[in-house]
């Protein structure tokens, strides 16, 4: 059974994991086989937002706590996930992702991820385990290679913007619509730009279901056989 480790940001599209990304990761990951452990840093929230207005709710949260409830309290601190574990990577996106992961949200193209998730990424790569983000959590990873010489093929969806940010941090930023994903099979990386569109729910399935799919098809091809 293929081992995956889904990486949450709390509870909430504007704060910390998006929902339904989240939940339909979860659900394909499920349908497909794959054994699943949800981790999510051990921080406060860098803020907390009220999903109904939008606006700063001027309270703390915790991160991993908030994650938990998307995880029915089955979860983990991402100090604990270790590549030897794992047989494979997700990200659902949300800004959490963008601040809570890392600080995209805050420095864009300058961004630097949390030193834990940057560890665990760079060891799943070089250990050549395949790694799937949606959304603007394939900015994360792009920030998580800045300085190295993995260049990742990324799509957080059409080009411009959070698009440009990747091609700067040194990725290769493709343009993807919302009910696709792009392979990168020489790094085995799989992105989809879900709700980095303003699409129905129905639509960010599709994207997010062939994502996990190229995941775990790439989960089922011995590292080896890719490099001979």
């Amino acid at each position: 059974m293929t081992r995956v480790g889904v990486v949450l940001s709390g509870c909430g599209h504007l704060d910390g994991s998006e929902i339904h990304e989240a939940v339909l990761s979860l659900y394909f990951l499920d349908r497909a086989g794959a054994q699943v452990r949800c981790f999510a840093p051990d921080v406060p929230q860098r803020e907390v937002v009220d999903h109904r207005s939008g606006k700063p709710a001027g309270e703390s949260r915790n991160a991993l706590r908030e994650a938990a409830r998307i995880a029915r309290g089955r979860i983990e601190p991402l100090s604990k996930a270790e590549e030897h574990d794992l047989d494979a990577l997700f990200l659902p996106g949300g800004f959490g992702a963008a601040k809570n992961l890392s600080d995209f949200a805050l420095r864009g193209a300058d961004a630097t991820p949390l030193p834990e998730l940057a560890r665990l990424v760079r060891a799943m790569h070089a250990a050549r385990k395949p790694i799937g983000a949606v959304c603007i959590a394939p900015a994360v990873l792009a920030a998580c290679f800045r300085g190295t010489e993995v260049h990742a093929t990324l799509t957080v969806g059409a080009k411009g913007g959070a698009s440009d940010a990747l091609g700067a941090m040194g990725a290769q930023p493709q343009a993807c619509t919302v009910e696709h994903c792009v392979i990168d099979e020489a790094n085995r990386i799989v992105s989809a730009p879900a709700y980095m569109y303003d699409a129905r729910i129905s639509d960010v399935a599709k994207g997010i279901e062939q994502a996990v799919s190229a995941l775990m098809r790439l989960s089922a091809r011995p590292a080896s056989a890719l490099r001979s």
